[in-house]
């Protein structure tokens, strides 16, 4: 049974994009998120940072239900994650509700997940054409339009075995902002990428900031979360160790797992 408190949602685009409210997780007898609390505001850039097996990316994917989680409740922009209340109690949202809610969170991945068999100007328009039933003359249309914000006008018609790691990347962001979401959710999008690479990934994720686009960015790039991040989350066993104001936690450090992990990537 799932474990969860109280607590009334704000109305959509009046409060926080994303609040998390003692969300726990597991994997059979290992707990990966151990309640986690935390608040991400509207046009924030949201990073999260920590050593591997931290639990980052895992309450990433609870964020669009991804992940079920186990205990404690999450809300997007007002509205409950995987879950409708009535009265005391809650139930769990049909698989095609949960898709619904999800057409307005944008994801990137490690890995770009682009379909081999399309064209770049293909793989951004294949989700507003199947899901949203947009015409293809209008998808391509905007498609393009995406693709030259990422500065890839110029391969819209390359498929990805083309394409560099980061011009890949730099699709698949194309492709997510192609379902006009809300939120952008980005977990280590440079770490697959040789190192010339991040910084072209990292120039569009810094242009989406400067629009006002809410982003949840897990990432081992401390640079790009001192100079665009808004708040800096530190995780360590499943828990919040530390947040604050990057270029604070980044610079002065006040809990001791904190101190370790950045002397290492600093």
């Amino acid at each position: 049974m799932t474990d969860l408190s109280k607590t009334p949602a704000d109305a959509p685009g009046s409060g926080p994009m994303v609040k998390s409210e003692g969300v726990r997780k597991s994997y059979g007898l290992v707990e990966v998120l151990k309640g986690i609390d935390l608040e991400v505001k509207q046009s924030e850039v949201f990073c999260l940072v920590g050593p591997s097996g931290s639990g980052k990316s895992t309450f990433l994917r609870c964020i669009n239900h991804l992940e079920k989680i186990n205990g404690g409740r999450l809300w997007v922009d007002g509205e409950m994650v995987g879950y409708r209340q009535r009265g005391d109690k809650l139930y769990e949202l049909k698989d095609r509700e949960v898709a619904l809610k999800r057409r307005d969170i944008g994801m990137v991945f490690q890995r770009f997940n682009l379909f081999p068999h399309m064209t770049a100007v293909e793989n951004v328009m294949e989700a507003p054409v199947q899901v949203k039933r947009e015409s293809r003359a209008e998808a391509r249309e905007r498609s393009m339009a995406l693709l030259e914000r990422v500065g890839l006008s110029d391969k819209s018609g390359n498929y990805p075995s083309q394409l560099s790691g980061g011009q890949q990347q730099r699709v698949a962001i194309a492709r997510a902002l192609a379902m006009k979401p809300k939120l952008m959710l980005f977990d280590e999008p440079t770490s697959a990428l040789d190192p010339e690479l991040v910084g072209e990934v990292l120039d569009v994720m810094r242009g989406l900031a400067e629009e006002g686009m809410t982003m949840i960015v897990v990432t081992h790039e401390m640079g790009f979360a001192r100079e665009v991040g808004d708040a800096l989350v530190f995780m360590d066993g499943g828990v919040v160790v530390e947040s604050g104001n990057p270029r604070e936690v980044l610079s002065n450090p006040q809990h001791e797992r904190t101190r370790a992990f950045l002397s290492k990537v600093l």
